[in-house]
């Protein structure tokens, strides 16, 4: 009989371990759902103002979470192939008149593209830190093959 006593203590003990890790769960995606500008619960009466293009945190994860961990992881990688095709760039390409290493872009996609296929993409970056100078917005395999990318630093 004590025995029962004692099975029945621990499962009610389990079960009120089990509904206070529901019921924590429940308040925190509550309260996530109150901060969400997506969620369209009009139950949760104090939501929060939308943030505005002037707020610094428009537009960013929250702050520890996973996802701003992995926007600077993948920051971090981009920058890293900036780098890389800079180098790719002093390697392959020749020095102009103007001091400035040169290469033509069908020469740099050729040796890039067994690198990586977003030779684009990362022209595109570097040009917008002032890494490299080309004519035109976007370069295309074939066409833009004789177009001159500049290698500024």
């Amino acid at each position: 009989m004590e025995g029962d006593k004692g099975q029945s203590a621990k499962a009610t003990s389990a079960v009120g371990d089990l509904r206070k890790s529901w019921q924590t769960w429940a308040e925190d995606h509550i309260e996530y759902q109150r901060k969400n500008p997506f969620s369209s619960d009009d139950r949760l009466a104090s939501k929060p103002v939308h943030t505005h293009r002037g707020d610094p945190t428009y537009g960013r994860p929250p702050e520890g979470s996973r996802t701003e961990q992995r926007g600077k992881d993948a920051h971090s990688h981009v920058g890293k192939e900036v780098e890389e095709l800079c180098l790719i760039i002093r390697n392959t390409g020749q020095v102009g008149e103007d001091g400035h290493v040169s290469v033509t872009f069908g020469q740099l996609f050729e040796t890039y593209v067994t690198i990586s296929n977003k030779v684009v993409g990362i022209l595109l970056r570097a040009r917008k830190h002032g890494l490299v100078h080309f004519e035109g917005e976007m370069l295309w395999q074939g066409k833009d093959d004789d177009v001159v990318i500049t290698l500024l630093q």
